[in-house]
């Protein structure tokens, strides 16, 4: 499945040579396709590894910043991270930078693997705030650790009104895109976060949280890691139940305003993911369309 037009192509047999030339020592291990996102692709190695390979050249940079930053947050945190334990080098068949990491048992946070959402928006909150609690040590708002998610929602202001524009005429009237924009536009007129600059996970969706017994057990995924205000890291809250979010919110005590910029930030990732994988990632795009009618339902029974 391609998703993007500068999209380099993977499949087993090319990741079978890359071991070979780069990792002999594993070659010979069995290797399945383990899923594949937005970004990038990954496939399990033996039991204990996963490769994950970039979809394009601006995804490989996020292997890049895993590499760096990921052993120095994980001392930090209580739940399991990546470990990343050997840095692919480009080659002619494959030109982008690729990692092979730790596996990481545990199950997708899902209705089937989590029963007690409150319980769960609770530890996810701990989790966040744990995160954001981490030391920047020396971190900045520059170059790879600089995403929207986490700078200005009116600097996105322009393209999301057109992502907007886009799901009119795509999803056409099963989406309430009229609500959608008056709660995007009201978050536009508050003012500003004026928090100081935390670590930002930057998509800590349902498929990037892994659990044991219904808990948290690891955040994966990395590739959206960046410094900024904290207002966007809570917008995937709207993909989980409204137990799980009314907890959250309660654990952390966010205010109305931060709620309203969070609400805004989901609404942006929910339009702009329509409007861009529409005819690539129908999956995707249907992940996208349950966010924005979360909001709706949630802004609808306030």
């Amino acid at each position: 499945m391609t998703l993007h037009q500068n999209e380099v192509s993977v499949d087993e047999a090319l990741v079978r040579s890359l071991l070979e030339a780069q990792c002999p020592e594993w070659s010979d291990l069995p290797l399945s396709l383990a899923g594949a996102g937005t970004d990038n692709t990954m496939y399990r190695l033996g039991d204990d590894l996963l490769v994950r390979l970039p979809r394009t050249a601006d995804t490989a940079r996020s292997v890049r910043k895993e590499r760096e930053w990921l052993p120095r947050l994980a001392p930090h945190l209580a739940c399991h991270v990546p470990e990343p334990v050997h840095a692919g080098t480009p080659t002619t068949a494959f030109p982008l930078v690729w990692s092979v990491y730790r596996w990481i048992d545990g199950d997708v946070a899902g209705p089937d693997t989590v029963r007690d959402w409150a319980a769960f928006g609770a530890d996810l909150a701990a989790t966040v705030r744990e995160f954001h609690n981490i030391d920047l040590m020396g971190a900045t708002r520059t170059d790879d650790l600089s995403w929207y998610r986490g700078g200005s929602l009116q600097a996105c202001d322009q393209w999301i009104s057109a992502c907007l524009d886009d799901c009119r005429t795509m999803v056409g009237p099963d989406l309430d895109v009229e609500v959608l924009e008056r709660l995007w536009r009201a978050a536009l007129a508050l003012p500003e976060s004026s928090g100081p600059h935390v670590w930002l996970h930057g998509d800590l969706k349902p498929s990037n949280l892994l659990v044991r017994e219904g808990r948290v057990h690891a955040v994966i995924d990395f590739g959206c890691l960046s410094v900024g205000l904290p207002d966007a890291e809570h917008s995937t809250i709207w993909d989980l139940p409204s137990e799980a979010r009314q907890a959250y919110w309660n654990t952390l005590g966010l205010d109305d305003l931060t709620w309203a910029r969070a609400r805004a930030w989901a609404i942006a990732v929910g339009v702009s993911g329509i409007s861009y994988y529409w005819h690539t990632y129908p999956a995707f795009v249907a992940e996208c369309q349950g966010r924005l009618q979360s909001i709706l339902a949630d802004a609808a029974a306030r």
